[in-house]
């Protein structure tokens, strides 16, 4: 009967030793939680027997019991990494429209080729839906949990119709004289060149897409035209525009600068001619031109080459698109150029730019073209009894009986914690305790192997006897 009793102590001081062995080698296991081995006594039963004269058969391992207190967090550069700090699990399903759950506490995710959020194996992240605009959460039901997707662009190419820029112009700059090979005696100059910086006061450049999305770049340029030559008005400024370095057509509301100009090739180049007052503020149209600074229009015709639609129409505003009383218009002051608003409307496809999880665990991602969208909400859940689900490995877990049902809920909600993004739970072992239990575990192995060595000595003594 001892060497039985001796032999279960050697069982239950093994089962002791694997657990203890299992939690050091998973100290640095991400979502890992720590084993406990429970034992408990065994007592023969019997109606012959007395209570007093019972002395217990040994001890067996009752459960292999995990504890799931909370680990550390460690922060990381990952944006789609994540941890739970309080109650609650992940829940991932091997197949995008399968039942099967499995929960964990490791969010160590990433993106697949499909941009869908997956762990280590594969597994997909599961999201409860909510309103792309608002990010309002539709529903908590892990019925309605989907796979989450990070989609890498957003938003359909839009033209650009219209453009908003307002400056100012120094009035301190040098005019630059233009030629006249006509007059006597012939009157040398600079001719407006967009390769040339001499030709050409100061300039400023937007972006404008086209039908595709194709980005094109809006280059105005500003020329100051030196007073002293005869018939240019004080304070003016002839104004060109190309798009990708070539000439555009101005359309009605522009006309030939007056006398013609032509740049250094010989051909003619349109432009308009503002004037300032004395305060530095635009005047009125100049000498029946109909030129001041007033909306101007240009099609890309003949600049396209892409399949793009040749039709787009392209206004300019020297003003805040929301300014219709002139009050943003252009100026000339004794200071620097200085561009002060410059915007357009129009958008390329947008690329992902940024990813942001909030503590409710709301995906939202920022695209290049300025839309923002909400793409789902981490679904957590939650058990009656932690301890009663099983282990599936790669640290995740199965509901059984034993556990309940998995309770779904939004994180930072109700008895739910809090998602941290860009961070990972550490394994909650203690690693120090864990060698002090391996050396007791030790010394138990011992204690029954000797007792058992104890117990054959007496046997070889008994079986001496003549």
């Amino acid at each position: 009967m001892s060497f039985k009793i001796g032999l279960s102590g050697i069982n239950a001081a093994q089962k002791d030793l694997d657990t203890t062995a299992n939690n050091i080698s998973n100290v640095r296991t991400t979502g890992f939680k720590q084993s406990r081995a429970e034992f408990a006594d065994v007592y023969a039963s019997s109606i012959f027997s007395s209570n007093n004269a019972k002395v217990g058969d040994g001890a067996l391992t009752a459960t292999v019991a995990q504890q799931f207190s909370q680990g550390t967090l460690e922060f990381t550069d990952n944006s789609l990494d994540m941890a739970i700090s309080g109650n609650g699990f992940f829940a991932t399903t091997s197949e995008i429209g399968q039942q099967d759950f499995t929960y964990t506490r490791s969010g160590a995710f990433k993106l697949n080729n499909d941009s869908f959020i997956v762990d280590n194996r594969g597994n997909y992240l599961l999201g409860f839906p909510v309103d792309r605009e608002s990010g309002a959460l539709q529903s908590t039901s892990l019925a309605t949990a989907t796979p989450l997707q990070i989609p890498d662009s957003a938003g359909a190419p839009s033209a650009t119709n219209n453009v908003y820029q307002s400056f100012n112009l120094d009035s301190r700059a040098p005019g630059v004289q233009v030629p006249d090979p006509g007059a006597t005696p012939p009157i040398p100059g600079n001719p407006f060149d967009p390769e040339d910086p001499t030709s050409y006061t100061s300039s400023t450049s937007s972006t404008i897409y086209d039908s595709l999305g194709e980005s094109h770049i809006v280059t105005t340029y500003y020329v100051k035209r030196d007073s002293n030559q005869l018939g240019i008005p004080e304070n003016s400024w002839d104004v060109y525009t190309t798009v990708d370095n070539k000439p555009v057509d101005l359309g009605s509301t522009g006309s030939a600068l007056p006398g013609g100009v032509n740049n250094s090739d010989g051909n003619p180049v349109q432009g308009y001619r503002v004037q300032f007052d004395e305060s530095g503020n635009p005047e009125g149209p100049l000498d029946g031109t109909g030129n001041t600074f007033e909306e101007q229009s240009f099609s890309l015709a003949g600049v396209l080459t892409n399949g793009a639609a040749t039709s787009q129409q392209v206004n300019v505003f020297f003003r805040d698109r929301n300014d219709e009383e002139g009050d943003s218009a252009p100026t000339q002051f004794a200071s620097d150029f200085e561009v002060n608003l410059l915007e357009q409307d129009g958008s390329t496809v947008g690329r992902l730019t940024n990813l942001d999880i909030g503590e409710d665990g709301l995906i939202q991602a920022s695209y290049s073209n300025g839309e923002v969208q909400y793409l789902g909400q981490v679904s957590l859940t939650r058990f009656a009894n932690e301890q009663g689900l099983r282990q599936v490995g790669n640290t995740s877990w199965k509901e059984t009986r034993e556990s309940g049902e998995a309770l779904a809920g939004a994180a930072n909600s109700g008895t739910f914690g809090a998602i941290e993004s860009s961070a990972l739970e550490n394994s909650n072992v203690d690693l120090t305790k864990e060698l002090v239990d391996l050396i007791a575990a030790q010394r138990n192995f011992q204690a029954n192997s000797r007792s058992l060595e104890v117990n054959n000595t007496l046997n070889q003594t008994i079986l001496q006897i003549r």
